[in-house]
């Protein structure tokens, strides 16, 4: 059975749900949560997440901001793409700028984990975002060494076609696999993210539509533009992920003039979940920087070092 995640079955615990609302824009309807007041900050997740990725980091920032975090297309409770071609990386960034057509916001400050920042530098490359400052957690800006992009889009074709959504959904129904799976990441998350994990990732439609996202995922395109961003690029890397190891971050760097890199230890791949209190303090540090020139692309961010944070983890390098 291909189900998809239902609203009332599904999400009548959904984290920040008294924030949540449905749009219709692009030719799906959108699950969308949109909190506070102030400049807009747009949040995009990564693949296989959904907007519960951002349940502790969304009540922080939305004192200052206007936070807008949607369920990706094929994710959560947002409708799967009209057509093929909205699973493509320009696809999907051009779904996301008719939500923000539909909602009328600009945003100010855009910030996206892994996949979630592709999507976004996507969107400034092509003119669809002007914001303030781009930020990239742990983000998949470019292919991985070795990994041969056309076999992996091939892959995920062939997988998207077979019993194996149904399977992986049923292979996950038990917590501790899906426990097991977050620890790959090498984050360690707390109880309810488990909890909210297992119900977006044991569900065969959820699942069907990411395979469908990875198979028609090329980053190649995006490392060739890279040396065209002109919105000022932050690369935040994390010590302890296991998925998109922190050279990914330096490389990206190198492709990017006005690029700078913050550096964190003793977090995973899922970091904003792990520790959100400090994701949030960096994001409003960032929103309240002058639009000048960063390091560059040899450099590490320097302003962020003066954020007031406790002990653990630490910032900067």
């Amino acid at each position: 059975m291909n189900m998809r995640l239902d609203w009332q079955r599904d999400g009548h615990d959904w984290p920040n749900r008294e924030y949540s609302r449905f749009v219709n824009a692009g030719g799906l309807r959108w699950h969308v949560q949109v909190a506070g007041h102030g400049p807009a900050l747009l949040l995009l997740h990564g693949t296989g997440a959904a907007s519960h990725s951002w349940r502790d980091v969304l009540p922080l920032l939305a004192t200052q901001f206007q936070v807008i975090a949607p369920d990706l297309p094929g994710h959560g409770f947002t409708g799967p793409p009209p057509t093929r071609s909205g699973y493509s990386m320009p696809g999907m960034a051009g779904l996301v700028s008719a939500l923000l057509s539909a909602l009328k916001i600009s945003p100010h400050l855009v910030a996206g984990h892994s996949a979630g920042a592709a999507v976004l530098a996507r969107m400034s490359l092509d003119g669809m975002i002007r914001p303030h400052r781009l930020v990239s957690l742990n983000g998949a800006l470019m292919p991985l060494p070795g990994m041969p992009v056309p076999l992996f889009a091939l892959a995920g074709r062939l997988l998207a076609a077979t019993p194996l959504p149904q399977l992986f959904a049923h292979r996950v129904s038990d917590p501790r696999s899906v426990r097991r799976l977050m620890q790959r990441t090498g984050s360690t998350i707390d109880e309810r993210g488990i909890t909210l994990y297992h119900r977006v990732v044991s569900n065969s439609a959820h699942v069907r539509d990411v395979l469908k996202m990875m198979a028609h995922w090329d980053l190649r395109e995006l490392a060739r533009d890279l040396p065209r961003l002109v919105t000022p690029l932050v690369l935040v890397a994390t010590g302890n992920d296991l998925t998109m190891p922190p050279r990914e971050a330096a490389r990206a760097q190198q492709r990017v003039a006005n690029a700078r890199l913050v550096e964190i230890a003793g977090l995973g791949h899922l970091a904003h979940e792990e520790a959100p209190q400090h994701f949030a303090e960096l994001l409003a540090t960032l929103a309240n920087e002058p639009a000048v020139a960063g390091a560059g692309a040899h450099g590490r961010e320097a302003a962020v070092q003066d954020t007031p944070l406790s002990a653990q983890p630490s910032w900067g390098g």
